[in-house]
């Protein structure tokens, strides 16, 4: 008999990006294996068919997809736990929490149904909210807000976090240790297709695109924030396009449109641009196809990177500030800058536009990698015996190593 698992998630679920990914691909795997998940979430955002999701009650004034910190989180937060609680009132065998605000909604939900609570960390609590200017790294507020970030931990039965990188972190500001911390990496879609795009479909969808014949494409996917190096790949790109007329920008992503369409036409690059907005999940993978190579500039030093699984499982070799993240996940197969480093940016992007042989090579590597590495049926199987552990059932047949 399969697990009845009580999910909560503290965002605007499903809105397309990051953490959201992998809530829904966790959840579907989880089925995939027999067990059901019911979701709590806030009143916005898109409900998949496959997902019983609960939603807290609609705030009218507070209806716009939310990324990030924001005060209107303070009584989100109220709002969800107090349906949290009475959904809970079903039969349910363990509380699975995202993000630090859903393990704090989770942990007195938990205590009261007597249930164990496994909490899905995604990155630190104050990092997200430096990073996102929220607070400031001189406030006042820090250290008592770190005090509760650890508190939660401390808190939780069990924590996955998506890298080994994640797990070094949360063991390194904890003494002593936490009762358990374990690695469930993120994964790519089952229903992904390796299949690249023939030169007739790619030059139709590069025209969709609005991206002009005869031009090689570097890719961006994901949230457009400075913290995600936004800002520095349109620097980067304006060195790029001074020295490669005939290089084109595609930026796939929200909310900061406005924002970097202005920095673009600032730097007099809106030609060699193309913005498309917010593009849903289910395109991500047919859209990237129409690049030659990929980018992730990101700067948070947390949290993961899922953007860099589907530029691989695109078959794009990556040009990537150089992290821990980003090393675990890409191997000896990312394009590696120093952090902060503009130029070197704009340069390891020439490079591999100017290298097809290299090009090809690292897209068969990347492809490969991740195919062998990060599924989400492996994922959902080392989840499933963190689930037995914290329920102290024995662990059937084999479970895939963290990696």
């Amino acid at each position: 008999m399969g697990l009845r698992i009580l999910a909560i998630a503290p965002t605007s679920f499903f809105a397309d990006y990051g953490c959201h990914v992998r809530i829904l691909e966790e959840i579907r795997a989880l089925a995939r294996r027999g067990h059901h998940t019911t979701l709590c979430t806030y009143h916005n955002g898109r409900t998949p068919p496959d997902v019983h999701v609960i939603r807290m009650p609609r705030v009218p004034w507070a209806s716009a997809i939310r990324v990030g910190s924001s005060v209107h989180k303070l009584y989100f937060d109220l709002l969800l736990g107090a349906r949290t609680a009475l959904a809970s009132i079903g039969q349910f065998d363990l509380v699975h929490a995202h993000l630090h605000e859903g393990a704090a909604i989770g942990l007195p939900v938990a205590r009261l149904r007597g249930l164990p609570l496994v909490f899905d960390y995604q990155g630190s609590l104050t990092r997200e909210m430096i990073d996102h200017r929220f607070l400031s790294p001189t406030s006042r507020l820090l250290r008592p807000l770190e005090w509760l970030e650890h508190a939660i931990e401390r808190g939780a039965d069990a924590i996955i976090t998506s890298s080994a990188h994640g797990a070094a972190h949360l063991a390194g500001h904890h003494r002593p240790g936490l009762r358990r911390v374990a690695v469930v990496p993120d994964g790519i879609g089952r229903g992904s297709d390796i299949r690249d795009l023939d030169d007739s479909a790619r030059a139709a969808l590069r025209e969709r695109l609005g991206i002009p014949d005869g031009r090689q494409v570097v890719a961006y996917l994901g949230l457009l924030a400075d913290y995600q190096g936004v800002d520095h790949l349109l620097y980067a790109a304006r060195q790029v396009i001074e020295r490669r007329p005939d290089v084109h920008f595609l930026v796939m992503g929200y909310p900061g449109l406005e924002q970097y369409r202005r920095q673009a036409h600032d730097l007099q690059i809106l030609g060699n641009v193309s913005f498309t907005g917010r593009v849903p999940y289910e395109e991500a993978s047919t859209l990237l196809k129409s690049a030659d190579i990929a980018v992730s500039a990101k700067r948070s030093a947390t949290e993961a990177n899922g953007k860099l699984l589907n530029y691989m499982d695109a078959g794009l070799p990556v040009v990537v500030y150089e992290t821990p993240v980003a090393r675990e996940v890409l191997g000896d197969f990312g394009t590696y800058v120093a952090p902060g480093d503009v130029t070197g940016l704009a340069g390891a992007m020439i490079d591999l536009l100017d290298d097809p042989a290299r090009r090809a090579s690292l897209a068969i590597s990347l492809r490969t990698r991740v195919r062998s590495r990060f599924s989400w049926d492996d994922a959902s199987a080392l989840l499933e015996a963190e689930y037995f552990r914290v329920l102290g059932k024995s662990v059937t047949g084999p479970v895939p190593s963290g990696r």
